[in-house]
């Protein structure tokens, strides 16, 4: 049975983990621009060193660039670009009209409000108007929270203005509050580009994209496990899982061969549910086209992403007893859950 199930295994792996690693590289090929506009001391600067991990924009711009509009590439990754544009309310013409060429190419708009001044003045108001006239790909970040009081009425205000058509994330560059939020939102608006894995590699901390990809992966797993598919069973949930450890792989900057990956599915499948696991689902995992096939589904799927997870990030060999363990454990949880 263990024989049978990993030659299905290799069958799916020789069909699409090329086209998986190939279409993972071309995510990565592709170029990231996010522009940050607002005023003057809005702490633009700041927080992008804080969500990077370092301290990009004390670096020189690049030359030939206006003064105004500093465009800051990562180390190692040159396609990734952060267009720091220093105020508004900029004297220079030239400046602002340079500012909307960046913001209709950008892939996210981060503009900036400073909670501890005056938050939404006239001319703000007139720029995001401008703004959103040309890229809808908008976060709004309110700032410097630490130095504010009642910031949900402030919240509210900017809310009236913009007709709640964009998300406004209350934060401090300074403290760090809420920069997790900011990454999580940056991260879903860039996921619906495929463009997610670019932004998430430019980030020293890689756990709350990584996660999120585990998460999404795990509720996927289970509605293939809960809905009978026609056609092979082991070809959804190895791709879907395949695609998960390809995206880790590339995020801690760890190799992976097609070999390593099937192993990685085949010893997963036999050390959580045993060696009759994916045959049943559709035949393979036990309760298959019902709520406990979607359990199991999703708890292994879950179990195998942070096994994997771990390893990377502590650069060791994957731990498969701890993968039983945790499955049995979200498992467990699931069941719970469903029971309540």
């Amino acid at each position: 049975m263990v024989k049978e199930f990993e030659d299905e295994v290799q069958r799916v792996m020789d069909k699409m983990f090329e086209d998986e690693m190939r279409k993972v590289n071309d995510m990565l090929d592709q170029e990231l621009l996010i522009s940050l506009i607002g005023e003057v001391n809005a702490g633009k600067s700041s927080t992008i060193n804080k969500i990077i991990g370092e301290e990009i924009a004390s670096t020189n711009p690049r030359p030939g660039e206006t003064v105004s509009v500093d465009p800051y590439n990562l180390q190692g990754l040159e396609n990734i670009k952060f267009m720091d544009t220093p105020g508004l309310n900029d004297p220079n013409d030239e400046n602002p009209k340079k500012t909307l060429e960046f913001v209709q190419k950008s892939d996210v708009v981060l503009f900036f409000l400073n909670a501890a001044g005056t938050v939404f003045s006239e001319s703000e108001k007139e720029k995001f108007n401008a703004i959103e006239k040309h890229n809808k790909d908008i976060l709004i970040v309110l700032n410097k929270i630490d130095a504010a009081e009642d910031i949900p009425s402030i919240v509210r205000f900017i809310n009236d203005h913009t007709q709640a058509k964009y998300k406004v994330i209350p934060i401090s560059s300074k403290t760090g509050e809420n920069l997790e939020t900011l990454k999580k939102e940056i991260l879903f608006l860039l996921e619906k580009k495929g463009k997610d894995l670019l932004f998430a590699k430019s980030m020293k901390e890689k756990a709350s994209a990584a996660n999120r990809w585990i998460i999404g992966a795990g509720v996927s797993a289970g509605v293939i496990g809960a809905s009978p598919i026609p056609g092979s069973d082991v070809v959804p949930l190895t791709s879907l899982q395949v695609g998960l450890i390809i995206k880790l792989s590339k995020l801690y900057d760890k190799p992976l061969t097609k070999k390593a990956a099937k192993d990685m599915i085949v010893i997963t499948a036999t050390q959580t549910i045993g060696q009759t696991i994916y045959r049943q689902a559709l035949k393979f995992i036990p309760g298959a086209g019902s709520v406990l096939g979607g359990t199991v589904a999703s708890s292994m799927t879950l179990a195998l992403g942070y096994g994997v997870k771990y390893a990377y990030e502590n650069d060791i060999a994957i731990d498969y007893d701890m993968i039983g363990a945790l499955f049995e454990k979200l498992k467990k949880k699931d069941k719970k859950q469903l029971e309540e």
